[in-house]
């Protein structure tokens, strides 16, 4: 499908976007971004209504460093017979590639945007469009289920995000389940570490290896948590 006809889309009524193509260990994929993170759209009132600011508003809209790691370890690691999900996914590209691959994935995140870029950009990858639930780590009754193996990229830059992500984790993950999380290197990693702990959830890191292609030094870790 051509560029233009994501660009024409509703979400470009109101938005500057542009057209990125990310290699993922040899496939492509294709997304539709903000131009810039200097945006702000809420016509409908429906962000403000939900706690989110202006100043994190355009954070959805941006392909982060830590989102390409996330997406290349998991293209390298055995996904087959997985039920994944992805949280806090802003533009997906995890979840793209692994809709890509034929992967049971279902996405969340919180901001009212987040679907109508999933849309596009999966009619502009040529896919099924990908499951999505709109909810925050504060919804326990979400009726999404549980998966055996959770990701997400760079999703802890708030005070209470730790506690809230691990209850999340506990209540979507099974019992034998793995929990992957690339960040950065911000400071609620470690509280986050020790609220899964009491979640019975081991904790190991990796150092990222895909790293070349990135607009900077990355300086944080893979982080995995099991539990069996």
């Amino acid at each position: 499908m051509a560029v233009e006809a994501v660009i024409n889309s509703e979400i470009c009524k109101y938005l500057d976007l542009k057209y990125q193509s990310i290699d993922i260990r040899g496939t492509d994929v294709h997304l539709c971004s903000l131009k810039n993170s200097q945006q702000f759209s809420d016509k409908d009132g429906k962000a403000e209504q939900l706690g989110i600011s202006s100043a994190l508003w355009p954070l959805f809209g941006t392909i982060w460093d830590s989102s390409i790691i996330l997406a290349n370890h998991i293209a390298s690691i055995d996904f087959s017979n997985k039920k994944i999900l992805e949280v806090g996914c802003g533009l997906a590209l995890t979840s793209h590639f692994l809709q890509l691959k034929g992967a049971d994935i279902t996405a969340t995140d919180y901001h009212p945007e987040v679907i109508k870029f999933l849309e596009a950009n999966s009619r502009l990858n040529r896919i099924k469009i990908i499951p999505f639930v709109q909810t925050n780590w504060d919804d326990l009754d979400s009726e999404l289920g549980c998966f055996n193996l959770i990701i997400g990229s760079d999703i802890m830059y708030m005070q209470e995000h730790p506690e809230k992500l691990a209850k999340f984790m506990d209540k979507h993950a099974d019992s034998n389940s793995t929990v992957i999380v690339v960040d950065p290197g911000r400071h609620y990693i470690n509280l986050f570490t020790k609220n899964m702990h009491l979640y019975e959830f081991k904790h190991e890191n990796i150092i990222p290896k895909d790293v070349k292609d990135l607009s900077k030094p990355f300086n944080g870790l893979i982080h995995y948590y099991t539990r069996f």
